[in-house]
């Protein structure tokens, strides 16, 4: 009785074993190849800066002589047009440099008529040899002294009569004043910088944006990208605009280098302002229906070991590398073959193929490994248990 449970306890172990062996997870069992489609897809890469809204044409009016203001015909916001006239200066002091400076044309202009006719009668009396040559130099000399005086005097009175008009300041183009930097009976001197009196902007219906790119993203920037931007003034609003122009120029400040990008936008409503605040995103590459696959299978390597366990066949393709192409495997059934394609843009986490690549396609990813579950773990049935495991009630 005692060899007979000794011999049935033999034979439940080795079928125990048995089951075991045949049971057990296998390491391979949990591979499995992931795959995407081709797929059709709007890419768009972009880059963002701040700016600030500035009118196109911006015209800061001065004046080039000193005096009082005596009169202001515009004030901040009137519509002005060409050659108005916005503001007068205090013009008896001109007017008396004038006057007296016709009293010297006057006396210049006699003078050199008189010397003219001196000089003409001893010439003659030269020719005849009636006066000296000292005669002759002296009255010649008084001549030529008397005409520079009169052309001086000419000269002097084109200045004085220009300073007069400088006096009247009208307005140079058409536009909105949007700055009024004096007051009536406020005294200007013209010294060695011009006075600025008004700053007028020209149309306000066109705006633009002038936004400071960092110099790691400039070289993506160029003349008529698109670009949209929104203003703290209207935060609900995108408004829409155009690189115009992309500066030369660098900026550095604090270490950080920055190139000026100037954005043309319509400004219909009049609700962008000089000198709000703009975020800026410059769509530095924008293309629609794009085929795409994930960038992840540009890199896939097939193992072709692994591969058998999925009953899936590799056809090697006939060259290792084709120049300038990349390599992609397409799975067809149960064959994996490679294509060499041409990849454009990146997307995030999908790339553009240009050529080499149909719409139907499904491209082989990687390959994943499920975990194998808590109660799955490979475990000798013949190992003892954890501390705790086989507790007696």
């Amino acid at each position: 009785m005692k060899k007979r449970n000794i011999l049935i306890g033999a034979c439940a172990l080795v079928v125990a074993a048995g089951l075991w062996f045949a049971l057990r997870p296998s390491k391979k069992s949990g591979i499995t190849l992931e795959t995407a489609p081709t797929e059709r897809i709007t890419i768009r890469n972009s880059v963002t800066a701040t700016g600030t809204v500035e009118p196109v044409t911006e015209v800061e009016v001065g004046t080039q002589v000193s005096g009082i203001i005596d009169k202001l015909y515009a004030d901040y916001n009137d519509v002005v047009k060409a050659g108005q006239l916005i503001a007068e200066m205090d013009k008896v002091t001109l007017q008396a440099e004038l006057e007296s400076s016709q009293a010297e044309l006057a006396s210049s202009k006699t003078e050199y008529e008189y010397q003219m006719k001196n000089y003409t009668r001893t010439k003659t009396l030269h020719e005849k040899e009636l006066v000296s040559d000292a005669d002759y130099d002296q009255a010649y000399y008084l001549y030529e002294k008397a005409r520079n005086a009169y052309e001086q005097a000419k000269a002097a009175i084109v200045k004085v009569k220009r300073n007069l008009g400088y006096a009247t300041i009208t307005s140079p183009i058409d536009g909105v004043v949007i700055s009024r930097a004096v007051e009536e009976g406020q005294t200007v001197a013209a010294g060695f910088e011009t006075p600025t009196l008004f700053t007028i902007a020209a149309d306000l219906t066109q705006m633009q944006v002038v936004a400071d790119v960092d110099e790691a993203d400039i070289g993506q920037v160029a003349d008529g990208q698109r670009v949209t931007f929104t203003v703290d003034a209207y935060p609900d609003d995108t408004f829409e605009g155009t690189v115009g122009q992309v500066r030369l120029e660098a900026t550095t400040e604090s270490s950080v280098v920055t190139y000026e990008v100037v954005i043309t936008a319509y400004n219909p409503d009049l609700k962008l302002k000089p000198g709000l605040t703009a975020n800026v995103t410059i769509f530095t590459l924008e293309k629609d229906d794009a085929l795409a696959v994930p960038t992840k299978a540009l890199r896939f390597v097939p193992d072709e070991e692994l591969l058998a366990e999925l009953d899936l066949t590799v056809e090697q393709p006939a060259e290792q590398t084709v120049s300038g192409k990349r390599e992609i495997w397409v799975k067809d059934g149960q064959t994996l073959s490679a294509r060499f394609v041409t990849t454009g843009a990146a997307s995030g986490e999908l790339t553009e193929i240009v050529e080499g690549l149909s719409d139907d396609a499904v491209v082989a990813v990687g390959l994943t490994a499920a975990a194998a579950p808590a109660a799955a773990v490979e475990r000798s049935p013949f190992m003892p248990s954890g501390p705790g495991g086989n507790k007696k009630k």
